[in-house]
């Protein structure tokens, strides 16, 4: 933590604040100044409350790379040039949650530390480990290395159910793609397998032929941690 800056209306949480800009247990580098400034500077700054009268400014680390946060995982989430910032954290969340490993971004994925990520994501982007392919061409590759078995979901009828897929032991990469259009032709042909989550025939039938991507990161990754 660099610094904290907060509205003169919550004075009272300004002693919290301050141990923490001093380094007491959970809180930030020693020396971070605490500003106190008037309520309507605070909201001034962001242009609505929702950051309810405290601000932070905090040093960003560098990602490592993905082999440092794959080396020791058995399944992991990846997502494909996902670029709704509240869908990437919904995912987080559901990763965090379900006992996934960790989650590996593509080159052009939204960044889950935007604020709308950190939100929806109720803080999972800082409880999962995660990093950026540098390369969207070889990234699959990188990970076929290390032993995992790709597993690409697609809405796609004739795909294999995804629960008779992760069945058998070994290292499973999950891949996601993006809202609209889902996995690239690229990243599908590379796969292992292509898998889907059963839809409903009745349901199939009026059209509704698959869930969107939150949802359908929910049920594979409950899926892939049993």
């Amino acid at each position: 933590m660099r610094s904290v800056l907060i509205g003169r209306g919550r004075l009272a949480d300004l002693p919290a604040l301050a141990a923490a800009a001093r380094g007491a247990p959970g809180g930030g580098p020693a020396s971070a100044p605490a500003y106190v400034v008037p309520d309507e500077v605070a909201e001034n700054l962001t242009g609505y409350r929702v950051h309810r009268g405290a601000l932070a400014s905090l040093g960003r680390k560098p990602l490592p790379e993905v082999g440092a946060v794959t080396g020791g995982a058995r399944r992991i989430v990846v997502l494909e040039d996902l670029v709704d910032h509240g869908n990437v954290g919904a995912i987080f969340r559901c990763a965090a949650a379900l006992g996934v490993d960790a989650v590996v971004l593509s080159p052009r994925c939204a960044d889950p530390l935007y604020r709308r990520s950190v939100k929806v994501s109720m803080g999972a982007v800082f409880a999962i480990p995660y990093a950026r392919m540098s390369g969207w061409h070889e990234g699959l590759a990188d990970l076929k290395a290390g032993g995992f078995r790709l597993l690409a979901l697609t809405p796609d009828e004739h795909a294999t159910p995804i629960d008779a897929a992760v069945t058998s032991a070994g290292r499973v990469a999950l891949l996601l793609g993006t809202e609209g259009d889902g996995l690239s032709a690229r990243w599908l042909r590379e796969a292992d397998e292509a898998v889907r989550i059963p839809m409903n025939p009745a349901a199939r039938a009026a059209g509704v032929d698959s869930l969107n991507v939150v949802a359908a990161a929910a049920i594979a990754c409950h899926l892939l941690a049993r």
